[in-house]
């Protein structure tokens, strides 16, 4: 059974935790991300929160084929969910790192 000063650690070390993953997610939805295609011809830069905030196409692509750009720009932004992804489980698991008794391989959050 536990006690209260074991009960109140318990609280605290998860109040703490919680406030860390707010922090995790703040810094999350300010951090860009830049996925490319084409040898850097289309570039997509989006927040870790997956909004797009620009995208970017060579002039040298405005005169080609409407197929291949269409395929170069999905490829630049499934580059970057990948790399939002990257930087998302990074982050989170130096979060989950200091959880003690935490199985190696947990993803957090669950």
């Amino acid at each position: 059974m536990w006690n209260k000063g074991q009960l109140a650690g318990l609280m605290k070390q998860a109040q703490a935790m919680q406030d860390n993953l707010k922090k995790v997610q703040e810094e999350l939805s300010v951090t860009e991300v830049t996925g490319e295609s084409g040898a850097g011809l289309v570039k997509i830069t989006m927040s870790c929160k997956h909004d797009v905030r620009r995208v970017a196409i060579d002039r040298s692509l405005l005169v080609e084929d409407q197929d291949m750009l269409e395929d170069l720009v999905a490829a630049a932004f499934n580059a970057a969910v990948r790399k939002v992804e990257d930087v998302t489980a990074e982050k989170m698991g130096q979060l989950s790192a200091g959880i003690p008794g935490m199985p190696a391989g947990v993803q957090f959050p669950f």
